[in-house]
């Protein structure tokens, strides 16, 4: 059995356990021309293009309207459920590991809706010309070296809470096996840091501010390479025992509890609360430093922290992939719960595309300047294809993909150009 028809057939069998937890339910409990795991199998599988068009390309003989009430009757944990069931039943082809740790990176990224002001995922914005905005934020934990999402939350943009996703993931997750979790600027917290450093088999390398607003005790350090220690207390009192102690003050709102969605001065832990962490500064090529907070061992030089760190881009690249490639640009629905399916829905495939495309074997030239990988794109067109048609041989698949390839360039680099992205409208879809 190829590697592809095995992905398949873990993705099926998800599909068809989702399907009938929810027959017992009024609106799946008869039978239907447009079945729950038709509906689930079907924006898996879509691409961009206008739903009319999807439809015929998966040979569905249902109209649009059809499809978008059959989805009303769906709730987004169904898809959540595939997502899970998913990748338990295909982790274990997840095998890199970086010195015995898998490596997660964390990040956010805002997918943008049709424009609809009385929606939780509308963003009052005075400078935007129709007063605001639509979009979900999504925050996963990313897989750097296997190249797959392995949890996901996703907030309204205007309730954006990064820090709270990833405290409210590393709470739900059992990491059975030893864990790097990486985290760029943004997710300096010290409540983050404790929920880091109390969780078992997890470390951690959160980057960390320099100048204005940074940790205390990483402001007093000089500016220049460096590996060392920093041990201080944190409290939520001022005695004079903790100002003759140096202990650091958090201004915690009495509101705020254990779990609190505060976002400002979130505290979920004991006071006074000792706490130690491992700073490294490195000078990059730029002539720039950069500091991350972590709780590595020594035996992780510099060097390791700074190839661990650069590797974190890999969750960027994965976002490009997720909208412009899988096709989260694209959405087709209009309702917050609809963006939230077809976000679940994209990740699985992406997942899908990336353990396929691992199998296939890149032939590499013997004297040549590049080192060739497999090209997503068109590794994406061919496992949607592969979707659609059940009697699809996958051998034949991981042939097809390994004759799509792209070079390696290493140390490309282009100025990062950060624009808003409007949503896609559905009259505007192209024709192919």
């Amino acid at each position: 059995m190829s590697l592809a028809y095995a992905v398949r057939a873990a993705l099926n069998k998800a599909i068809s356990e989702v399907a009938g937890l929810y027959l017992g339910g009024a609106a799946f409990s008869r039978k239907r021309k447009l079945p729950l795991d038709t509906i689930l199998h079907f924006l898996i599988a879509a691409e961009g293009g206008s739903l009319a068009k999807e439809l015929h390309r998966a040979r569905i003989e249902a109209t649009p309207a059809a499809v978008s009430q059959r989805r009303a009757e769906i709730p987004p944990d169904a898809f959540r459920e595939v997502f899970e069931r998913f990748n338990v039943a295909t982790n274990h082809t997840d095998t890199e590991l970086f010195r015995g740790y898998r490596v997660l990176a964390v990040d956010g990224s805002a997918v943008s809706l049709p424009f609809n002001p009385d929606a939780d995922s509308f963003l009052c914005v005075d400078t935007h010309p129709k007063g605001g905005y639509n979009a979900l934020h999504i925050s996963p934990l990313f897989d750097v070296l296997n190249k797959t999402f392995v949890d996901l939350r996703i907030q309204p943009e205007s309730r954006m809470d990064e820090i709270g996703a990833l405290i409210s993931m590393i709470k739900e997750n059992d990491f059975q096996e030893k864990t790097l979790i990486l985290a760029d600027r943004g997710y300096e917290s010290y409540n983050l840091l404790a929920h880091l450093l109390e969780k078992p088999n997890v470390a951690f390398a959160v980057r960390v501010k320099q100048h204005h607003g940074a940790l205390r005790e990483v402001a007093r350090l000089p500016m220049l390479n460096l590996d060392c220690d920093v041990s201080f207390t944190l409290t939520t009192t001022q005695t004079n025992a903790d100002k003759e102690n140096r202990h650091i003050y958090l201004q915690v709102p009495k509101k705020s509890k254990a779990g609190s969605k505060t976002r400002q001065a979130r505290w979920d832990f004991p006071s006074p609360y000792p706490m130690k962490l491992r700073i490294v500064r490195f000078m990059l090529d730029s002539g720039q430093f950069e500091t991350i907070a972590t709780n590595l061992p020594r035996d992780f030089a510099p060097e390791d922290i700074k190839a661990l760190y650069h590797s974190r881009w890999e969750i960027e690249t994965a976002f490009r992939n997720a909208k412009y490639t899988i096709g989260l640009t694209n959405l087709h629905g209009r309702c917050d719960a609809f963006c939230e399916q077809e976000v679940y829905a994209a990740l699985i495939a992406f997942n899908l595309i990336s353990r396929v495309s691992r199998a296939a074997v890149i032939r590499q030239p013997e004297n040549g300047v590049y080192a060739y990988k497999v090209n997503f794109k068109m590794a994406t067109t061919l496992c949607r294809e592969y979707l659609r048609t059940p009697s699809a041989d996958g051998e034949k698949l991981l042939g097809q993909i390994a004759g799509y390839s792209v070079p390696i360039r290493p140390d490309r680099a282009d100025q990062r150009k950060i624009r808003p992205k409007s949503f896609a409208g559905f009259v505007y879809r192209v024709a192919a």
